[in-house]
């Protein structure tokens, strides 16, 4: 039986749905159960309450997330002066931090996959948060560092779990910008954690932080807890609770009336194996590996632009307010970036949005280093470099779930994520490293417009490849 709703028809991946004006019928009787599609429901209906606060929901623990790990470089200052060290000693505990998200997104991400995205998320929340209210009896670097991995593994199952239940409560027709505005919560909270460290430290110290760091993400586990709903379309492909699921498609669409012999449609087949594997199958072997490198080299380019431009800036004979204010608009332009590309993304796709994104990257980043640049065209390609770099990276975290299926989507977002940050860790040290064998400014950022370069070519490929969704068909995600 179709899904009757609204007077329209639906196409959703090929898949034709007839919608007619008048609520849903079914009887109990006759022999054949109806066929409600689940996904083609939630497209054909505006966006509810309901899903708004999933929507808000996540996003704040997104925002937690992206405070929580910028949290270390805001108390880092606060911290030498008080234990009477040196800087360069924290170098280790903040690789340890990023180390454990790299853990975290690899083990966390497969367990949602296979118990559900609403325990994963709401464990790792309060993981993350006991962590962080820890972190505060700590007194010696080894214990700080030991804190910080720790801390790190649960921030890891955040960003993927929430953009899969994001991904999966969205209507198509505007989820890449849901998605990314989601996502978009992570650089709100670095903003956050700066406003908030001005304000504690001098008030309560170091600790502080770690306490308002803390306490937060438990109120929203709480809320979590006691609002948010799991995956519909991973219940259905599990045959778990559906009786949730049917109060759950009331609050998107009243209207309907469901009756004991619905069966509820994902288009999606049941898959038992291990997960990652599953990532390689299918077809899907292409994608996972150019979503890898892709990730990798932009992330690697994010965080060697965070850690370095303010000390760059500086060493170019900037004072330390300009170098600052370039850092800042980094992340200025991220923001921006975020927000304008989701619409655009979910009008022309993400291949012709991505593809000239990365190439403005290459020329915007080489400019940067070069000798004698005027302090407005600085500032200038420094936004711009964030709109394409910082900004992209949310697009890259929705194009992998519109890759894989339910059935392995939050694997295939979190190890896509742990594999970039596995450049999130490179990409600084190899800039130290240069930096230490007297590169040019020029010279580095020609070498940072390089990987930008090999993610443009890798954005290309899969946009030639087409890939989508379960099956891997060609042709309808450019």
């Amino acid at each position: 039986m179709a899904l009757r709703l609204d007077g329209r028809h639906l196409s959703r991946r090929g898949i034709g749905v007839k919608v007619f004006p008048h609520p849903l019928e079914v009887s109990g009787g006759g022999t054949a159960a109806a066929a409600l599609d689940i996904p083609a429901l939630i497209d054909s209906h505006p966006v509810s309450s309901f899903q708004k606060w999933i929507l808000l929901l996540v996003g704040c623990a997104v925002v937690m997330d992206g405070f929580d790990v910028q949290a270390m470089g805001f108390v880092a200052p606060a911290i030498v002066r008080a234990w009477g060290i040196d800087k360069a000693a924290l170098g280790p505990v903040f690789g340890a931090g990023l180390f454990g998200m790299l853990v975290g997104s690899l083990v966390l991400s497969t367990w949602a996959d296979r118990i559900g995205r609403r325990p994963v998320l709401l464990g790792a929340t309060v993981f993350f948060a006991l962590c962080m209210l820890a972190t505060t009896f700590t007194h010696t670097l080894t214990e700080l560092l030991v804190m910080r991995f720790v801390t790190g593994i649960g921030l890891g199952g955040i960003m993927a779990n929430a953009s899969a239940l994001a991904s999966e409560y969205s209507p198509q027709r505007r989820r890449v910008t849901l998605m990314m505005w989601v996502s978009c919560g992570f650089t709100g909270g670095a903003v956050l954690g700066g406003l908030v460290s001005a304000v504690l430290i001098p008030w309560g110290g170091w600790q502080a932080v770690f306490i308002f760091g803390g306490i937060v993400p438990l109120v929203i586990a709480a809320l979590m807890w006691r609002y948010m709903p799991e995956s519909m379309q991973f219940l259905v492909l599990r045959g778990r609770k559906l009786d949730r699921v049917h109060g759950w498609l009331g609050r998107i669409a009243p209207e309907m009336r469901i009756g004991p012999d619905t069966r509820y449609v994902v288009h999606e087949a049941k898959q038992d194996g291990a997960p990652v594997v599953e990532l390689f199958r299918a077809g899907r072997g292409p994608a996972t590996l150019l979503l890898w490198g892709i990730n990798f080299m932009n992330l690697l380019n994010l965080f060697f632009l965070a850690n370095w431009l303010p000390t760059i800036a500086t060493s170019a004979g900037y004072s330390g307010g300009t170098a600052v204010l370039v850092g800042t608009l980094l992340q200025v332009g991220g923001v921006v970036g975020t927000v304008a590309m989701g619409p655009l993304i979910d009008r022309i796709g993400f291949y012709r949005v991505l593809v000239p994104i990365f190439a403005v990257a290459v020329v915007s980043i080489a400019v940067i280093g070069q000798p004698a640049l005027p302090l407005a065209l600085l500032l200038a390609v420094v936004t711009v470099s964030g709109f394409c770099v910082v900004g992209a990276q949310p697009a890259l975290i929705a194009l992998a779930s519109s890759v894989y299926p339910t059935t392995v989507r939050a694997t295939g977002m979190g190890w896509s994520l742990g594999i970039g940050r596995a450049g999130s860790i490179v990409g600084p040290v190899l800039a130290g490293w240069l930096i230490g064998l007297h590169w040019s400014n020029s010279a580095l950022f020609f070498a940072a417009a390089v990987p930008a370069l090999l993610s443009c070519v890798m954005v290309l490929c899969m946009g030639r490849l087409k890939f989508t969704g379960a099956t891997m068909r060609p042709g309808e995600m450019a």
